[in-house]
């Protein structure tokens, strides 16, 4: 069980942080004496978790703030509350993700929901917020990837699925390969440029959270009867242990740069965290790039100046 070293002093944002592998993060954080801001797309929820992580952890430093990564300007609206707070943020997590609606749907800028949500939202957040990143002592930015990422496939003609008879697993690899990519360029790019920052990724392996049938469900009148919910009912891991690698990637003094960590049992499924190998297509520096700059395209946010 990886124990997550004293944290004081520090402020980490935590997307997603309302349920699964967020909440346990905003959790052990917490815990663990840093101020958390759980950034969640409905504030309800969000409050529900930081009641329960203050019946554990009375003396714990947790604030709910509104963030809907499927709509751009709610990405800015949060970056900019943080940014005129002058606080420097210590540590990103990018974790919120959706997985494998059904049928195509979109997000409020028009971009297919998947891609948008896992990858040009927390694009558009890490760029907005990371001169607030960098001017922390330690700064890192944690990325959530998958194992499905091993499957996916970076098509730069049609990003959005808008040509290709829709996949929901297909979309879903893709969109999970792209933070893996995100997360190699971006500590590619602080190497180059001298910056004291780590940009770490992780996968939790096959961990039991809503992730697995809130996708799948969306547009349903009812939840999916069998698919990824009730396979990770008889077969995943536990959310405690699932959220071990991103805890890792997040706090541990061996966390490297551009370092991917996951589980080490069974075909990187189950099992404690270890820093695991990145898929070939993940390494592919020229296509990152393409990447990244495709999203600055589509964001219409790039490297500020002062990050620069």
């Amino acid at each position: 069980m990886y124990t997550v070293p004293s944290q004081a002093g520090k402020l980490i944002v935590v997307t997603g942080a309302n349920s699964g592998t967020g909440k346990e993060a905003a959790r052990k954080l917490a815990g663990a004496g840093a101020r958390v801001i759980l950034a969640v797309r409905t504030v309800a929820k969000g409050d529900q978790a930081k009641a329960e992580i203050l019946a554990e952890h009375p003396k714990a430093e947790l604030e709910v703030r509104r963030l809907d990564l499927a709509d751009l300007a709610s990405v800015a609206s949060f970056a900019d509350g943080l940014i005129a707070d002058g606080r420097p943020v210590d540590v990103l997590v990018n974790n919120a993700g959706v997985m494998a609606p059904p049928t195509r749907m979109v997000t409020a800028d028009g971009f297919e929901l998947q891609f948008g949500t896992n990858y040009l939202g927390p694009f558009a957040l890490t760029i907005r917020l990371l001169p607030l990143v960098l001017a922390a002592p330690a700064p890192r930015i944690v990325m959530m990837s998958s194992k499905a990422a091993e499957f996916g496939q970076i098509r730069l003609d049609d990003l959005q699925w808008g040509r290709l008879r829709y996949r929901p697993m297909g979309c879903y690899s893709q969109s999970k390969l792209a933070d893996l990519m995100l997360s190699q360029h971006l500590a590619a790019v602080a190497d180059e440029r001298g910056w004291n920052l780590l940009s770490t990724a992780a996968h939790p392996g096959y961990t039991k959270t809503n992730l697995l049938n809130a996708g799948p469900s969306l547009g349903r009148n009812r939840p999916s009867a069998f698919g990824f919910e009730s396979m990770g009912r008889w077969f995943g891991q536990s959310v405690v242990i699932g959220t071990e690698p991103l805890l890792y990637a997040a706090t541990s003094p061996d966390a490297v740069n551009g370092g991917y960590y996951g589980p080490k049992g069974f075909v990187g499924l189950f099992g404690a965290s270890t820093r695991v190998r990145p898929p070939r297509r993940a390494l592919d520096a020229s296509a990152a790039a393409r990447l990244w700059a495709e999203a600055e395209r589509l964001t219409e946010v790039a490297l500020p100046a002062a990050a620069a």
